[in-house]
């Protein structure tokens, strides 16, 4: 069966598919568009977290709407020879209330959840039931798939929200707790005080193999709760696999995600921070520049959207060369030091990090000092090649 031919059809109802479909549909409002989601609500089961600084004035507006978490008072970061209280504005935004906000914004036939795409072409889309909706133009946000074409580690996580009967105390969030046993990988806890009796703490690994044991994780995260002090009701949780990008062969990447004539963004795209995982930034600069060229033809979309994944990948490159420090020149065990060591840099520095925007003096203060790991074995690590970011079988 085929359908009504429509503007633009956005696969993947995700954080960058919702924000596109959000940012055309503000822009444009008379385009027809279609948000397929192949599962039963918007954004799954995640809780997006970025710096204030991360935005510019326009990326502060599309975000505005979404109900979210704000804490003005900073954050702190702490490791085994070192703590710290940093004064950047810290916000966090749940998928419920990511697919709630836009069901309030969209025309009610633009979302289509259960929705799975089963073909995906520059002319149009095929789902699963075999019903295929021609589009001018077709977006590809779907989430990024292992590859051979990338190399680099994993960033392992298990989040719970407990609901204390007592209110925690607990001022801000405590972006990065490093003083934890390391269990052969790069270690912290991550733990945002959502509300006054509401504590999300999330145990997150840069590990070598993209392996999440469910009993290990939740078995930590109750020791972790317990040396806090923090008891109460599990209320939710998720969990996930992300790749920490360190090198590979970014065109080829790009190729074998299908036929030329798509727009590709989001993770599946490329557009991540290399080394944090981050997307949330990248989600909405990308929304935005194609909610301002939503009118030209898809072919010409998807040359520009091509032009900016090769320019994203040319940005990050230094952040590629510290994931390969991180996980081919020290040992699991010692790769905290790493960022132990970043912790004690000026704070204006921390935020353009994260944002993904050094200047080269900081990639210079970055690197220079005394090393946290041996000179050789660092050089070894910004030549090396990695691991190829495949599942391994289990």
């Amino acid at each position: 069966m085929t359908g009504r031919m429509i503007d633009m059809a956005i696969v993947g109802g995700g954080l960058a598919g919702g924000l596109a479909a959000l940012a055309v549909h503000r822009a444009h409002p008379e385009l027809r568009l279609a948000l397929f989601e192949a599962g039963e609500t918007l954004g799954g089961n995640h809780r997006w977290s970025w710096f204030a600084s991360d935005l510019d004035a326009a990326g502060e507006d599309l975000l505005e709407q979404f109900r979210k978490v704000e804490w003005n008072d900073g954050y702190e970061v702490a490791f085994p020879a070192h703590s710290r209280r940093l004064g950047s504005s810290y916000r966090s935004l749940a998928s419920h209330d990511f697919d709630a906000a836009l069901r309030r914004a969209l025309p009610a036939n633009t979302i289509r959840t259960r929705s799975r795409v089963a073909e995906l072409l520059p002319d149009g889309i095929t789902l699963d039931s075999g019903e295929h909706i021609p589009a001018r133009v077709v977006v590809d946000c779907r989430d990024f798939l292992p590859t051979p074409h990338l190399r680099g580690g994993w960033q392992i996580f298990m989040g719970r929200l407990l609901r204390t009967p007592e209110a925690h105390a607990v001022p801000r969030p405590i972006v990065m707790d490093a003083d934890v046993r390391q269990h052969d990988a790069y270690r912290f806890v991550y733990t945002l005080p959502l509300g006054a009796h509401d504590l999300f703490i999330e145990d997150t690994y840069y590990a070598d193999r993209p392996l999440l044991d469910r009993n290990a994780l939740s078995g930590r995260i109750d020791r972790y709760c317990e040396r806090r002090g923090w008891q109460g009701e599990i209320v939710g949780g998720e969990t996930g696999i992300l790749p920490v990008i360190t090198g590979g062969d970014f065109a080829a990447y790009r190729r074998s995600l299908g036929p030329p004539g798509v727009v590709r963004t989001g993770a599946r795209g490329g557009f991540t921070h290399p080394l944090t995982s981050y997307t949330l930034p990248f989600a909405v600069a990308n929304a935005l520049a194609l909610a301002r060229e939503a009118r030209l033809p898809g072919e010409q979309l998807a040359a520009i959207f091509e032009r900016r994944a090769r320019r994203h990948w040319a940005a990050m490159r230094f952040y590629r060369r510290l994931g390969r420090m991180l996980f081919d020149a020290a040992a699991p065990a010692e790769r905290y030091r790493v960022f132990e060591r970043f912790y004690r840099l000026r704070e204006p520095l921390v935020e353009r990090f994260y944002a993904g925007n050094p200047t080269l003096g900081d990639k210079l203060r970055i690197l220079s000092g005394r090393p946290p790991v041996p000179v050789p074995a660092a050089i070894r690590a910004l030549l090396g090649k990695g691991s190829p970011l495949v599942h391994e079988r289990s």
